[in-house]
């Protein structure tokens, strides 16, 4: 087996983890070659460095070696490649290496006697194995005395722990710094301390120098190149001592020096460009805080033109009631470039949708977090009213069915909302396919039905906000990675004051097919418009039809005018989606369409509010009769009962209203 690059054809051999013991998928954990500096094996938690070996003698263009129990390993660095192999002598032996779910690497042996493989070798095993343990300049492994209680990680000679506090608490991941010993200079008597019993740092930055050299002549080597920081030197058998150096390091310990009084030449060249550094760093500094500064007061100067203001990670829409409130709604900003590299720049690939918003993106933060992420189009019909709207609104509501909102970009014209990813789509990609509706059992609906219900109730009712939705239909119902329903899209949404029943819009937005008449005709609009657009998302869950579409072979040109009718004539189960294949429970399903056709009523007083519904829902009660539904058109016919090719009109002699729709 051979692990590491081949710098011509870019081809990079490495071992990755299965997601789960059972799935063989990509998981988290990838070992694999470093190829910068003094190559050396490394260990992956995604992005994160979970491990490395100790350096291989890579001076050479190829090196073997030949440990105990048969092993042997070869390393290859130069134009063309870097790699590492190992093999056995023996061929009755059979070993593999492995990168194991649960974060090791193992190397397995088989053991014929009991047919299973042994561990022969793992890590990182212990805590000093894992990576930065005890951070930079910090050193870690079993103390002298023997104390059990001790803490594991001690500062280099000449560093202290960078915070004491987190060092007394056990943690060392910040690292050690220099302690304040005086000023030490390049080539004014410094040295080496030698430290024992240590795997050698980091090998990123480190390089083999090209000779063969005993101890004392890679130290002075090294002590000749003021860059050079570290060295340690390695005896390679049959190859002699080679010597491996670090660079642009700090790891420089002072010796005993006579006198620190007087400064040559050197000393006050050094000073100089010390002073010139500093003083160009902080012109430097300053400058890049006043340009913050007044990128800052332009950013906070636009928001303010839109009536959006943020405190730290916190937003809010100054005129409002929230803007009193003593807890403002959480609400994460994040930064354009995060989103542009989530979304890899917006690529098509990663587009999941179009709306009238504009269009979603799926997308993917650096910590592995997967969102949707909603960009406003420059051209949508909804502006920053809906944004703002739906900023307000959703991140100030916190409910198992409603979709979760984890912040907003607003940065030049771009104006974006970042959502949980939803990996199911919506419910409307589902029960309006007829392949992909069979996956979709009774019981499964019944419990979407049951999550819209809960989730239109604490809008209404257990929110600190009365709100009325004005645009639930199946497309806004999304589903989670277990089929729960989670109600999205408050672009529209109203909040209802004090114990208003209702209120009235001269500009009608919303959705075909779901909108109550007094909402589409008059513009008025209450809870009971969303009662409305909840049963027409019922019967279209029953019956895997949309509310909106023709019926050729009926006189009925609505699917709640079909039920209707079907329901009058006691036939209603003949609506039941034949993608269920009667495996539905017929009294719950007949249940609830009757529940779906009281939410439909014509008159708003007649339907039952949405506590009512999921009581009818979960209860074995008496329900009452329905009576007769909005929008019930019909095909006109002539005399002899004959379909006419004339214009439609609706039984109770009302026009079909003309009006806006998104």
């Amino acid at each position: 087996m051979r692990l590491g690059l081949n710098r011509i054809t870019g081809l990079d051999r490495f071992l990755t983890s299965w997601k789960s013991q059972d799935d063989p998928g990509t998981g988290d954990y990838f070992a694999k070659m470093n190829p910068t500096g003094s190559p050396q094996g490394v260990f992956y938690k995604g992005s994160t460095l979970y491990w490395r070996s100790a350096p291989w003698p890579w001076p050479t263009s190829s090196s073997s070696a030949t440990v105990s129990w048969g092993f042997n390993y070869d390393s290859v660095n130069n134009e063309d490649e870097v790699s590492y192999a190992y093999s056995i002598d023996d061929p009755s032996i059979i070993s593999r290496l492995v990168v194991g779910n649960s974060g090791l690497l193992q190397k397995l042996m088989w053991n014929d006697g009991d047919l299973q493989w042994k561990e022969f070798w793992s890590v990182p095993k212990y805590q000093c194995d894992n990576y930065r343990h005890c951070g930079a300049y910090g050193k870690c492994g079993p103390e002298s005395d023997n104390n059990v209680y001790k803490f594991e990680c001690t500062c280099l000679p000449g560093y202290e722990p960078k915070s004491r506090k987190n060092w007394d608490h056990r943690d060392g991941s910040g690292g050690c710094v220099r302690k304040q010993l005086g000023l030490s200079m390049c080539g004014n008597g410094e040295g080496f301390v030698k430290v024992e019993r240590l795997k050698a740092p980091d090998t990123f930055n480190a390089v083999w120098m090209d000779m063969s050299m005993s101890s004392s002549e890679c130290e002075q080597a090294c002590l000749r190149n003021c860059s050079c920081t570290a060295f340690i030197s390695m005896n390679i058998d049959g190859k002699g001592t080679r010597c491996l150096a670090w660079y642009d390091a700090t790891e420089l310990a002072t010796y005993t020096r006579k006198s620190i009084g007087f400064l040559g030449h050197k000393r006050q060249l050094a000073i100089t460009i010390s002073s010139v550094m500093v003083t160009l760093f902080m012109v430097c500094l300053m400058a890049y805080i006043c340009l913050m500064k007044k990128r800052k007061t332009k950013v906070k100067r636009k928001l303010h033109n839109q009536s959006l203001y943020f405190t730290g990670t916190k937003g809010y829409w100054k005129g409002h009631e929230l803007e009193e409130s003593s807890s403002h709604p959480d609400l994460l900003i994040f930064d354009l470039g995060c989103i542009i590299a989530a979304t890899d720049n917006f690529s098509p690939i990663n587009k999941l949708g179009q709306g009238g918003f504009g269009s979603v993106f799926k997308g993917q933060l650096s910590n592995g977090q997967e969102v949707a992420i909603k960009r406003l189009s420059y051209s949508s019909a909804q502006g920053i009213e809906e944004f703002k709207n739906e900023v307000l609104l959703i991140a100030k509501l916190q409910h198992r069915n409603l979709v979760k909102l984890f912040g907003c970009c607003i940065q030049g014209e771009e104006k974006m909302l970042i959502y949980e990813y939803m990996p199911n789509k919506s419910l409307d990609f589902f029960i309006f396919d007829h392949t992909r509706s069979s996956l979709l059992n009774w019981g499964k609906r019944f419990e979407i039905i049951i999550g819209i219900a809960r989730g239109i109730l604490y809008l209404h009712q257990d929110s600190r906000l009365k709100i009325i939705h004005r645009d639930l239909k199946t497309s806004n119902v999304l589903l989670d990675g277990e089929m729960n329903p989670k109600i999205s899209d408050f672009g529209i949404a109203r909040i209802s004051n004090g114990d208003q029943i209702q209120d009235t819009t001269t500009r009608v937005v919303g959705t075909y097919g779901y909108m109550s008449p007094e909402y589409a005709i008059f513009g008025k609009f209450s809870t009971k418009s969303d009662v409305f657009s909840f049963g027409v998302i019922l019967l279209e869950i029953v019956s895997g039809k949309k509310n909106n579409s023709s019926y050729q072979r009926h006189d009925s040109l609505t699917l709640i005018g079909h039920v209707w009718e079907l329901w009058r004539e006691d036939r209603v189960l003949d609506i039941v989606d034949s993608s269920m294949n009667d495996s539905f429970v017929s009294h719950e399903v007949l249940r609830c369409i009757q529940i779906g056709l009281l939410c439909v009523q014509e008159d708003a007083m007649d339907r039952p509010t949405m506590l009512a519904v999921l009581l009818m829902l979960s209860c074995e009660t008496t329900l009452p009769s329905p009576k007769q539904p909005a929008f019930i058109f019909r095909r006109p016919t002539n005399n002899l009962g004959s379909i006419t090719g004339e214009r439609f009109y609706s039984i109770n002699d009302v026009t079909i209203t003309e009006f806006e729709a998104r």
